[in-house]
């Protein structure tokens, strides 16, 4: 098994990179999507976050107001570091289980948004960065997200930088281009993860 840790800024591409790795046979496990997961109404995950947070982050059918909880934690780094402190711990517990069924020979893809800001490289056989300026992240953001350029300057700066995200990176996937010089690069990407996996299941030898 190769355990590959996929992360990238906001609006970089990540979220289709992954989409391409998983339709050429990597087995996804998706951070944000479990983090959706382990919240869901009568989880203790939700309780928790009701207990540091209070009855108003939710909706009146008792689900969790994301957008409402976002623009509190999402200024505010102490609040943030809250939320993650039970968010995360959750994540990395199903995330664990996910890995746990995969093949032997298979690339698992940890599709991982924060991997640099929580230092999580060195769980994963090698790390792939998902690069994109922050002038484009920025467009992107508000072009296509509909984000106003005050919230998307926000939401990038709780993020780790482009220097940092580069700086463990093994692989790094340029997309700061149009989408159609991604599958290309992305596909090359593949073809060496694959390598890669099949030299570690076939014994002491591998790499």
């Amino acid at each position: 098994m190769l355990k590959v840790g996929l992360t990238g800024g906001i609006g970089a591409g990540k979220s289709e990179v992954s989409r391409l790795l998983s339709s050429y046979g990597a087995v996804l496990i998706d951070a944000d999507k479990i983090a959706r997961e382990v919240v869901e109404p009568g989880t203790p995950g939700l309780e928790a976050i009701v207990a540091a947070f209070g009855p108003d982050i939710l909706t009146p059918d008792g689900a969790l107001d994301r957008p409402r909880l976002g623009s509190i934690v999402f200024s505010d780094a102490d609040r943030l570091a809250t939320l993650n402190g039970i968010v995360h711990p959750l994540v990395g517990a199903r995330s664990a289980e996910l890995e746990a069924a995969a093949g032997p020979d298979a690339v698992v893809v940890h599709d991982v948004p924060l991997l640099t800001e929580n230092g999580l490289a060195p769980l994963y056989d090698l790390v792939v960065v998902v690069d994109a300026s922050p002038e484009t992240q920025l467009d992107r953001l508000v072009r296509l997200r509909g984000m106003t350029e005050s919230e998307a300057r926000a939401r990038m700066a709780v993020q780790a930088t482009r220097e940092q995200r580069r700086a463990v990176a093994d692989i790094i996937i340029d997309n700061d281009g149009p989408l159609e010089a991604l599958e290309p690069q992305v596909r090359k990407v593949w073809t060496e993860l694959r390598e890669r996996a099949a030299r570690r299941s076939s014994g002491p030898g591998g790499a």
